[in-house]
C-alpha cells in the first residue's frame, strides 16, 4: 500500500463529519497499521451532519469523536484535556486542521463580517489549536525514537488551498472568493513561522492543498470539481508518509507537488 510507512500513533482531524475531514477519518481506520487514537473533532457530534461518524465510531474502537468549535478558545481547551485523557503521556502524534468554510463572495460584496468569520475559522482556529496541542506534540516528539521529522514523529498538517496562491490566484475566472484566498493566503504564513517555531521541537509543519474535491464546500458553485474525496485522501496520505526534514513549512498539493505562494 503506498501507505504502509505511515504509521502514526494517534491523530486529530478536525471538521471530520463530512467531506475531507470524514475521508481522511475513514482511510486512518483502513489502514493496515491503523493508528492507536483517531480523534475526529467537529461542531456537533451528537447531530445530524454527523450520523456517519457514529456509525463508524460504532465500528471502531480506536475511534473517538470530541465536540470543538474551533474558534472558540474554550472548546479547543476541552477537547483538548479529552485528548489527553485518551493518551496518557504519549502525545499527540498528528494534527490535521482540516475545519474549514468558505463563502462565494464576490470583491464588492465582501464585509467585515464575512471577512471575519471565515479569517476567525480558516487562520485563528488553527493557530488556536497549535497552541493549546503545543505540548502534546511536545512529548510526542521527545517520545519517538530519531531527530528526523516525519508525520510518524510529530506533525502538524494544515489544509489549505491553491485558491490561497498569490503567485498564481486558481481558478479565480471560477470564483473571487475573496475572504476564503485571504484566510489561505494568511494560513500559508502561519504554517511557516510554525515550521520555524517548532523544528527545535521536533515537529514538522506542512500546509497541504487536498485539490479542487467534490465536496458540500467544494462542489456549491456552478462547476463540478475534478477530484472525489477519495481520490484526494488516497493522494494525501502517500504525500504525509513521504514527508521529511526538507518539507517542513512547504506548500504541497494532494500529488505531493510544490504550489508556488
Amino acid at each position: 500500500s503506498s501507505m504502509a510507512g505511515l504509521r502514526v500513533h494517534s491523530v486529530l482531524v478536525t471538521g471530520a463529519n463530512r467531506g475531507i475531514g470524514l475521508g481522511l477519518v475513514q482511510h486512518f481506520l483502513g489502514m493496515p497499521t491503523p493508528p492507536q487514537w483517531v480523534f475526529a473533532a467537529c461542531r456537533a457530534p451528537t447531530g445530524q451532519r454527523a450520523q456517519e461518524l457514529q456509525h463508524l465510531a460504532s465500528k471502531h474502537r480506536n475511534l473517538v469523536i470530541i465536540p470543538l468549535e474551533v474558534t472558540n478558545p474554550a472548546s479547543i481547551k476541552a477537547a483538548a484535556a479529552q485528548v489527553e485523557e485518551h493518551l496518557g503521556g504519549s502525545g499527540l502524534t498528528l494534527l490535521i486542521n482540516n475545519a474549514g468554510t468558505a463563502n462565494i463572495n464576490l470583491l464588492d460584496n465582501e464585509t467585515l463580517e464575512n471577512m471575519t468569520h471565515i479569517y476567525t475559522t480558516n487562520t485563528i482556529g488553527p493557530l488556536l489549536m497549535c497552541q493549546v496541542r503545543h505540548h502534546l506534540k511536545l512529548k510526542a516528539a521527545q517520545g519517538s525514537p530519531g531527530s528526523a521529522l516525519s508525520c510518524s514523529r510529530a506533525a502538524i498538517i494544515n489544509m489549505s488551498s491553491y485558491a490561497g496562491s498569490i503567485t498564481d490566484v486558481y481558478v479565480w475566472e471560477y470564483g473571487q472568493v475573496v475572504s476564503y484566498r485571504c484566510s489561505k493566503a494568511a494560513l500559508n504564513m502561519l504554517t511557516k513561522c510554525q515550521s520555524l517555531r517548532y523544528k527545535e521541537d521536533g515537529v514538522l509543519c506542512v500546509a497541504l492543498h487536498p485539490g479542487w474535491v467534490q465536496t458540500d464546500m467544494g462542489g456549491s458553485g456552478p462547476h463540478k470539481p475534478p477530484l472525489t474525496v477519495d481520490e484526494s485522501v488516497r493522494g494525501m496520505l502517500k504525500v504525509l508518509s513521504s514527508l521529511s526534514e526538507k518539507d517542513t513549512g512547504t506548500f504541497l498539493s494532494w500529488e505531493g507537488k510544490v504550489i508556488p505562494w
